[in-house]
């Protein structure tokens, strides 16, 4: 029985392949380049006897038999996994890994998370960021902390917090704006790669056009654009999550009334292994932080 099964690695690669229909993210994910995840699945292929992809000019397929074949390998390596876990135990004494975006981390997480350190001094944490959901798989990761919603079947999402984006500014720029259109003349930091923005803003404000700048500001992460705005180096447009400790301090103050709904952030867990008691403990503990009222408690 033994000698007619694939060697495990390729089998990883396969069912890596087939879940992101992607030997790029598959290769992410499992820490080996694109290259040795093809060769790993031709391999395999070869072992079999038959294809179970069909290779298109940017995208992958899975064949009949590839169809058949992934769902068996996916269910071999969770029974895998939870006998495991059944047998030996998880291992508390391993780093707890939380992704979460580059945002979400600095401006919300960091202020609070040494209330659950001093709660759990015994749990070591791996804090990790990313810009973009799929900037690197699942692999390794216990909880993750994601900006919108997600499609991917191995997850399962709870909404965390409810969005809206505002303009913030200095206290001494907000007095000098009474009114949306006052903008013009301002510079506008711009927070790249997100679908809302300041255009959609500025037409709720029933400004027309977004007002001329004297030069535009664009960045890739909110932490820069607030930063700046913090510096008087123009208005920001923030969402809530990421403004309230500026705003409780006073450091940002918003000069109009008028919010637009944003997506919120959402926390992901795999679905394919319960939640070893580390990992519960962070999980139940960021969800009464999100509930407790005010920025930063004490």
């Amino acid at each position: 029985m033994s000698g007619s099964l694939p060697p495990l690695n390729w089998l990883r690669a396969f069912e890596a392949a087939a879940r992101h229909m992607s030997f790029t993210e598959a290769a992410r994910e499992l820490g080996v380049t694109q290259s040795a995840v093809s060769q790993q699945v031709r391999l395999l292929e070869g072992r079999l006897g038959q294809p179970l992809f069909r290779r298109l000019a940017r995208s992958l397929e899975l064949t009949e038999a590839g169809r058949a074949y992934l769902p068996k390998v996916h269910q071999a390596f969770e029974t895998l996994g939870h006998a495991t876990e059944e047998i030996f135990g998880s291992r508390d004494d391993r780093p707890l890994t939380v992704r979460a975006t580059l945002g979400f981390a600095a401006l919300w997480l960091v202020p609070r998370l040494g209330r659950f350190r001093e709660a759990n001094p015994d749990v070591a944490i791996n804090l990790v960021t990313s810009l973009w959901h799929d900037a690197r798989g699942s692999e390794g990761i216990d909880l993750e902390i994601r900006y919108g919603t997600t499609t991917e079947s191995d997850f399962t999402a709870e909404q965390l917090t409810e969005e809206w984006h505002f303009p913030v500014c200095t206290p001494a720029l907000a007095a000098r704006l009474s009114a949306p259109g006052d903008l013009a003349g301002y510079t506008l930091l711009h927070t790249v790669g997100f679908e809302t923005g300041w255009p959609q803003w500025l037409k709720a404000a029933g400004v027309a056009s977004e007002p001329s700048e004297p030069g535009r500001v664009s960045c890739d992460t909110s932490v820069l654009a607030l930063d700046l705005a913090r510096r008087g180096a123009g208005v920001a447009l923030a969402r809530t999550t990421y403004a309230e400790e500026a705003l409780a301090r006073g450091d940002l103050v918003a000069p109009f009334d008028l919010r637009i709904p944003a997506e919120g952030f959402h926390l992901l867990t795999p679905r394919r292994r319960a939640l070893p008691p580390h990992t519960k403990a962070f999980r139940d503990w960021l969800l009464s932080e999100i509930a407790a009222p005010g920025p930063n408690r004490d």
